[in-house]
């Protein structure tokens, strides 16, 4: 009660001297007293100076991108949070989920042809439908992390915006859709997809209990190498297949290993594991170990097949992307890490255009 008092026209503490054997207590007053009205003198400082406004406006200015989209300026209150947790203002995801599947389409296309133009209508539309579903499930498992990760702390189930029915409900509707453009493909693309969901569902579990959950984030990113040769051709070519799919796993690890940096002091706070913590101070040799085997495997890929030059020249500008990315990274930079992170947007069309024209120049 006295410490409450403090500072308040109600703490009277020149009563207090009306006794000798009050001293002690009235000079603990006048202390607390001269403590509140410094703190108090301090604090009123900060507040009209900005010095409070621009600490927590400093520490969201790193995530800007993420907190200040066409979404949150132009969505109806009521739809803005499933727009969150679907992603639809941050695409990327989307594109390094569809690569993959372009890439198998294209290899799989007959020589001197180009892809199949409604194949890949379909693999656009299922992968922005199916990463927003796997970010519906990845935000409803983490919901109890993300408010305790500062990148992640505004996310819609970790903030309270979005409850855990909401979320369900959401999920059905994403699926749903996801299940009307699997139905388009051939019955064993359909059951092939459909065997997607294991990874997709357990993924969020691997930071918990695994120190590679990059690695299993790319055996879920990459699946559609496996399903883009399954909707053309009825079946798995393994010689070609299995090295493209290795591909673009070994890019995940490259590009998630280095996107996972920018966590990797909350990640270690929380308990939570990543390939940043993993791999520790040998995180750039190995980055670059995993750049170089993509390379070589999607050449491998494009040997079987029997692409052109043309490819390959095309996985010579590919290596020296991954180059930059690697030889710039500053770990300890989220801005940087961000921007090679969504560079990858761009090494993966680099790649599908040069297996098209593979296809299709000779030379």
């Amino acid at each position: 009660m006295l410490l409450r008092s403090v500072g308040t026209r109600s703490l009277k503490p020149w009563a207090l001297l009306t006794s000798s054997k009050s001293l002690p207590l009235a000079a603990t007053a006048r202390l607390l007293e001269r403590k509140a009205v410094i703190g108090s003198a301090v604090n009123w400082h900060r507040c009209f100076s900005g010095e409070r406004f621009n600490e927590r406006k400093e520490s969201r200015e790193l995530y800007k991108d993420q907190d200040d989209t066409w979404v949150d300026k132009y969505f109806p209150e009521t739809l803005k949070p499933y727009a969150k947790v679907a992603r639809i203002d941050r695409p990327i995801g989307t594109w390094l989920l569809l690569f993959p599947g372009w890439w198998s389409i294209a290899l799989a296309a007959p020589a001197g042809s180009f892809p199949d133009l409604h194949m890949l209508s379909l693999f656009g539309i299922g992968a922005f439908v199916m990463r927003g579903a796997g970010c519906t499930i990845n935000d409803m498992w983490d919901r109890d992390i993300d408010g305790k990760v500062a990148r992640t702390k505004n996310r819609p189930f970790a903030s309270g915006e979005l409850s855990v029915l909401n979320g369900f409900v959401f999920l059905g509707a994403q699926l749903s859709l996801g299940l009307c453009v699997l139905s388009q493909l051939n019955f064993n693309s359909i059951a092939l997809g459909a065997a997607s969901m294991i990874p997709v569902t357990l993924y969020p579990l691997a930071k918990r209990y695994t120190n590679w959950p990059q690695l299993v984030l790319g055996l879920t990113f990459n699946w559609g190498a496996l399903l883009g040769w399954m909707a053309v051709e009825g079946s798995l070519h393994l010689p070609a297949v299995v090295p493209l799919y290795a591909a673009g796993v070994s890019w995940t690890l490259m590009y998630d290993t280095l996107y996972a940096h920018q966590d990797k002091n909350d990640d270690m706070k929380l308990g939570l594991k990543s390939t940043a913590l993993t791999l520790g101070d040998w995180s750039r040799p190995a980055i670059a170990g995993f750049g170089a085997a993509s390379i070589g495997l999607l050449a491998l890929a494009g040997y079987d097949v029997g692409l052109s030059r043309v490819f390959y020249m095309g996985l010579v500008g590919t290596g020296m992307h991954f180059v930059w990315q690697i030889a710039t990274a500053d770990f300890n930079d989220r801005i940087n890490l961000t921007k090679r992170f969504v560079s990858n947007q761009y090494a993966g069309a680099l790649v599908f255009l040069s297996v098209v024209a593979g296809k299709v120049i000779v030379i």
